[in-house]
């Protein structure tokens, strides 16, 4: 089916659920940079957002998203920003003033939470920025529900004047559920921008009056929470679940024998309701996903209420803080609650299946630039700082390039602070569209302060690890729009940078004569490596396939192609490297480190 037509229904992917919700709302801006768990949600739009009668942007950085977001709102226009939870770090700087402005048009600003951090380098909860930034949050529990909500909470947003905080996580926005449409909401694709200095000029003066106003809308949300549909009871008995989230379905699934308050309205909370499911309950259990949110606050509602009732979750240790729940989760609470059997594993097949490690794909041109880094740098004292992509990968043997990963743009910023603070050399890895998202800033922050670093950005023509998408070093061209790519040598050139140096990484000769002279140098130098990402071409059917051979002849069984590039497509059986002809694509960069000449690119 397709996800724009007028009615039907269809098994959807969580995000692919809240791009149809997005339709059905008739949202007219959405804007992203894009981040796992959320990438297919920007995947979708670029294909289908003209169609939708939507504008949709990959912006630069998570900020910018927002603020692209955020002025179509001001000006009257349904919107929506999406990005990753660390996304929102990014962005929280114009989240928390824009709370005090509001909006005119709804607004919703998704942050895709990671339990467990599939994908991620934290677990971070983004509950906690709806209470310190005062505004609203909702939070589906299925693909059908996290649909259903939207066009809702674009009505709370718009009776609010408040962008409205819409989290997910992994299991939500990566679940498959049946989707019914609904009716395609008809909204203006134009606003205009009324001017108000004392709401939207937030310099001091004008910032305690607004935050009053967010006070006081902050005390209608708690209403309207009070009535949400999305708020509700269901069962009956003496013993008690508060849950939000997919967590609920892990309770609805496994567990019986307890009422269910199942919150959807999740800030400000419906104290209210919480409290009057409380009463007359012999103890209540609080059912959420990593830290104890809701936990916290119903001890404080029932301190307030003169409720004496024992609560168990996380404080109590029955449920863990850390990752995500699963349905063996529900076990831990056998003592409290009557748990179903869980399903039967698969019967096993009487072979131990190997372990797959997270591996730089075969031919991956990374490979070829943390090779030649390693052979320039030699004996010397360095420290890698890396960066958010798939050079992170570069942290495994026989590279281990990865000595510090903090987040977007941190490892170019630290390289300054080791350099200043230590005698070892700063090599600093950073990807093309992380360069664009936060790489430039503390590139220019080193010159401006004279550090003496090596700043390498891997330039593989794609924003690859979360699913090739563009970004301002490819340019972009899908419907109407059509920008050409910015050239990151002419950007570096243009901040005053000395030392420059595009590179092909499969040479991996002249890219170690390259990275000698960068690390010799004193004061920043930048080395491009410079080649696009194999899958990419392969998505564009654009890359010549060719094959690596071993001559037997040849090969003297030294394995230096296994130890410098690994490459998945290298092949040892006992002493005999051979090629696997259904990974290798004939790169080449197997043979440039053979000393023998032994590997052979085939036609």
């Amino acid at each position: 089916m397709n996800i724009l037509e007028d009615s039907g229904k269809d098994l959807l992917l969580g995000n692919e659920a809240i791009v149809r919700g997005l339709i059905e709302a008739g949202v007219r801006v959405a804007s992203t940079y894009p981040g796992t768990p959320s990438s297919e949600i920007g995947n979708i739009l670029e294909e289908i957002s003209e169609k939708a009668g939507m504008y949709f942007e990959f912006s630069s950085n998570e900020k910018v998203a927002f603020e692209v977001s955020a002025a179509a709102a001001i000006a009257g226009v349904r919107s929506f920003a999406f990005m990753k939870h660390v996304g929102i770090n990014v962005a929280a700087d114009t989240l928390m003033t824009l709370a005090y402005s509001g909006v005119n048009g709804g607004m919703l600003i998704l942050s895709a939470d990671d339990p467990s951090a599939h994908s991620s380098q934290n677990e971070q909860d983004n509950r906690y920025f709806s209470t310190i930034s005062l505004l609203p949050m909702m939070e589906p529990s299925t693909p059908a529900e996290a649909k259903e909500m939207i066009g809702y909470a674009y009505e709370i947003s718009e009776k609010l004047s408040l962008p409205v905080i819409y989290r997910t996580t992994t299991r939500v926005n990566h679940a498959r559920s049946i989707v019914e449409f609904g009716p395609i909401k008809d909204t203006k694709a134009k606003g205009h921008f009324v001017k108000d200095t004392q709401r939207f000029v937030n310099i001091p003066a004008f910032a305690k009056n607004n935050r009053l106003r967010l006070l006081e809308l902050n005390k209608k949300a708690h209403e309207l929470s009070e009535v949400s549909p999305f708020n509700r009871i269901e069962g009956s008995g003496d013993v008690g679940v508060i849950t939000s989230g997919v967590s609920y379905t892990y309770i609805k699934e496994y567990t019986s024998g307890a009422a269910i308050l199942k919150l959807g309205f999740t800030n400000p909370l419906p104290e209210r309701k919480i409290a009057e499911f409380i009463k007359g309950k012999r103890y209540i259990i609080v059912v959420e996903e990593l830290e104890p949110f809701l936990e916290d606050q119903i001890f404080r509602i029932c301190a307030q209420n003169n409720l004496s009732v024992p609560i168990y979750g996380k404080r109590s240790g029955h449920l863990p803080r850390e990752w995500e729940f699963s349905p063996d989760t529900m076990k831990r609470l056998k003592d409290l609650l009557t748990v179903r059997a869980m399903p039967s594993p698969l019967a096993p097949i009487g072979m131990k299946l190997p372990n797959r490690p997270a591996t730089l794909c075969a031919g991956c041109p990374h490979r070829g630039m943390y090779a030649a880094t390693k052979k320039a740098v030699g004996k010397r004292e360095v420290v890698y700082c890396s960066d958010i992509g798939c050079y992170t990968l570069g942290v495994q043997p026989p590279f281990s390039t990865a000595d510090l990963v903090i987040c977007m743009g941190g490892g170019a910023g630290a390289a300054g602070g080791f350099e200043k603070a230590t005698d070892q050399k700063a090599i600093a890895f950073i990807g093309d569209s992380t360069f664009f998202h936060s790489g430039i800033t503390p590139l220019i922050s080193a010159i401006f302060n004279g550090h003496s670093i090596v700043m390498v950005i891997l330039d593989n023509r794609t924003t690859a690890m979360t699913g090739h998408q563009p970004n301002p070093g490819t340019g972009r061209s899908f419907g109407s729009v059509n920008t050409e790519p910015i050239s990151i040598e002419a950007l570096v050139k243009g901040l005053g940078v000395k030392f420059i140096e595009t590179i092909d990484p499969y040479d991996m000769k002249a890219a170690e004569k390259i990275m000698k002279d960068a690390l010799d140098f004193d004061g920043v130098a930048v080395v491009i490596s410079k080649c696009p990402c194999p899958l990419e071409l392969k998505k564009s059917k654009t890359l010549v396939i060719r094959e690596c051979h071993v001559n037997q002849s040849k090969c003297i069984h030294c394995h230096l192609c296994l130890k410098t590039i690994a490459c998945p497509a290298l092949v040892a059986k006992g002493e005999t490297v051979m090629t696997d002809a259904t990974a290798c694509i004939g790169c080449g960069m197997c043979a440039n480190v053979c000393p023998k000449g032994a590997i052979e690119v085939m036609k």
